[in-house]
């Protein structure tokens, strides 16, 4: 693969927790092949995690606090990319939250509380982010957010995120209309399960990640970081400018799964 793939590509990347986060794969890769990035955080806590990571790839001055529930903010980190570069090619989202209290048990018992604010931050984020930046987005340029299958089917404890999972898809079609007079391409990525901070957050979630590794058709080759972040490069880069409004699995084929063979049962 070229190693210039993304030369004079700028994008802003949304959501890295710390180096185990699937946005930090894709942002090292997107690095990796020439781009230049810019990242956000959320308070002091995630600034503290977050520098290290952004000075390992020369980009310390380009961080922006922000709290995606905040407008002001938002316009601000709008404000810093446009006076910095003018336009940008990419987004990167991957920003979902939940009370992990909630994370726990039936679905039905979630709170009207819980499941308004984390349908705003896990999905209607995703609509507004894409609302404020699309006016120095650059014709062609490609939106990714992060998604997973509890989308589409039901996972243990994953409750109210599952739903909010599904709204970010549905949003996903719906923006790749709205964006595609300009060519602006924007899908998202469902990852497998994977070791990450958000992850640890659903409860028993070790043994949902035993029970994917166990009955993924991939079974001996373990997906990691650079796995997710190959597959984000391709759907940032040119090289899927035929691609919108699609979810791509990155998962070793676990979502083709209906029932594991009964042997291993």
């Amino acid at each position: 693969m070229n190693d210039q793939i993304m030369k004079g590509k700028r994008g802003l990347i949304m959501g890295v927790a710390n180096d185990h986060s699937l946005a930090w794969g894709i942002a090292n890769k997107l690095h990796q092949n020439g781009a230049d990035l810019a990242f956000t955080y959320q308070g002091e806590t995630f600034k503290k995690r977050v520098e290290p990571l952004a000075d390992s790839i020369n980009c310390i001055d380009n961080l922006i606090d922000c709290d995606v529930l905040n407008e002001n903010e938002l316009v601000d980190a709008f404000n810093f990319i446009k006076n910095k570069w003018g336009q940008i090619d990419f987004i990167v989202h991957s920003i979902a939250h939940s009370d992990k209290n909630e994370l726990n048990g039936k679905y039905i018992n979630t709170s009207r509380e819980n499941f308004l604010k984390t349908l705003e931050i896990s999905c209607f984020s995703l609509t507004n982010i894409t609302k404020i930046f699309e006016p120095i987005m650059n014709d062609n340029g490609s939106v990714l957010t992060l998604t997973y299958g509890g989308s589409e089917r039901v996972i243990p404890n994953y409750n109210v995120m599952g739903v909010a999972k599904a709204a970010l898809e549905s949003s996903v079609r719906y923006l790749a209309v709205d964006l595609g007079e300009r060519g602006i391409r924007i899908n998202a990525l469902s990852a497998g399960m994977m070791r990450t901070l958000a992850g640890s957050a659903v409860k028993n979630a070790r043994s949902m990640f035993k029970f994917a590794e166990k009955h993924k058709p991939l079974k001996d080759i373990p997906l990691n970081l650079d796995d997710i972040g190959s597959s984000g490069l391709y759907l940032i880069s040119d090289l899927s400018r035929g691609v919108t409004g699609e979810i791509h699995y990155v998962d070793q084929g676990y979502n083709v799964i209906g029932m594991p063979k009964t042997d291993d049962l």
